[in-house]
């Protein structure tokens, strides 16, 4: 059985230590995403593009080495991971 959307986003926001209004804002421009999902909000077609993409943008990015934001950038357990090595 597929998870639901919400179930997927509460899953990467774990994995990356990303705060739900951090994630909503950079995945659909939208910082009470999460907060409306868990809520009982039914988010269109687009919107669900949006937020899926994001994160598979970031997995890809991870997978590669490439820099990707963990946790919350307005504290100082904001960092990245750069070739799979932790600063």
């Amino acid at each position: 059985m597929e998870r639901s959307l919400l179930q997927r986003i509460e899953a990467f926001l774990k994995e990356s230590a990303m705060p739900p209004s951090v994630f909503g804002r950079a995945a659909v421009r939208d910082p009470r995403f999460v907060s409306d999902l868990r809520g009982g909000r039914e988010p269109g077609r687009e919107i669900i593009c949006r937020a899926e993409h994001f994160m598979n943008k970031w997995h890809a990015a991870r997978r590669i080495g490439d820099s990707v934001p963990l946790g919350d950038r307005r504290t100082r357990e904001f960092w990245r991971v750069e070739a799979g090595v932790e600063e």
